[in-house]
């Protein structure tokens, strides 16, 4: 248990952080299911028009620190990948 107020104020910081990047992450994973779904459904305009919607969010996830930049370029290049071979 913290005993500092330092400590005290980081663990209520840190669990209102925990539900904001929760609720981000959520967002992104929604968008890209769509993408997936339309890829699984073979509509490619579908398809392009919801990796168009996701880039931006997987970008915005990388901005506010809550996916790395890494796993969000390799997330973009498959889906890309997944859509134009359609």
């Amino acid at each position: 248990m913290a005993n500092t107020p330092q400590a005290k104020k980081r663990i209520r910081r840190n669990t209102r952080r925990a539900e904001v990047n929760g609720a981000r992450i959520s967002r992104i994973r929604s968008f890209v299911k769509k993408v997936e779904a339309a890829c699984e459904s073979g509509d490619k305009e579908a398809a392009a028009t919801a990796l168009k919607a996701a880039q931006p969010e997987l970008a915005r996830g990388v901005a506010r620190g809550v996916l790395h930049k890494n796993t969000v370029a390799r997330k973009m290049s498959r889906l890309t990948k997944r859509v134009a071979s359609l």
